[in-house]
């Protein structure tokens, strides 16, 4: 393949065939079309970066599917958190007695937090609270417990680490599904 040579006229070639077919997938993937010519000059900067790879490439079309199948997803997660970031902001910023608890995106967020860190086993949770609600240093945590330093950390460490996959798990599903049910309309 010319592209993996570094030819850019090759490359252009390439781009303008696929590029209107990976635009409608990843257009029904994200339903907005900024979003879409984001992702789609992203896939192909990556195809261009990694050119010297594109030679180990045995199916080329299978290839751009999943890069921009996960581009998409990518920019899909980064979009949810910018939005968990806005409505954060405005629930501090404004008025939100009109706003029912139960219909608020971030309320939904933070009962999904609050069945990770119950999923925590006990002295994870401890460690978890204590550092994170009550913003208590490892020391303070370990003399209050009656354990190491070190194991302050390890606890909060796994804490951490079990909360974000929790949290990972249920974004992927919800994308996954969001992609699911976007190809059925």
């Amino acid at each position: 393949m010319k592209v993996s040579e570094g030819n850019e006229q090759a490359f252009r070639e390439l781009f303008n065939y696929w590029q209107p077919l990976f635009s409608n997938y990843i257009l029904s993937i994200t339903k907005s079309k900024e979003l879409t010519a984001e992702i789609v000059q992203d896939v192909f900067l990556k195809i261009w970066l990694k050119r010297e790879k594109l030679s180990q490439v045995e199916h080329f079309k299978a290839y751009l599917f999943k890069i921009s199948r996960n581009e998409a997803i990518n920019a899909l997660r980064k979009a949810m958190r910018e939005q968990q970031l806005v409505n954060e902001w405005n629930k501090s910023h404004h008025d939100t007695e009109d706003v029912q608890p139960e219909s608020n995106p971030l309320h939904e967020q933070l009962e999904l937090a609050d069945e990770a860190i119950a999923k925590l086993t006990e002295r994870q949770r401890q460690v978890y609270k204590l550092h994170r609600h009550e913003h208590l240093t490892y020391q303070q945590i370990a003399d209050k417990l009656g354990i190491g330093k070190e194991s302050v950390k390890t606890h909060l460490e796994l804490a951490v680490k079990a909360i974000r996959k929790y949290l990972q798990d249920r974004t992927t599903v919800l994308l996954l599904l969001i992609e699911m049910f976007s190809k059925k309309l």
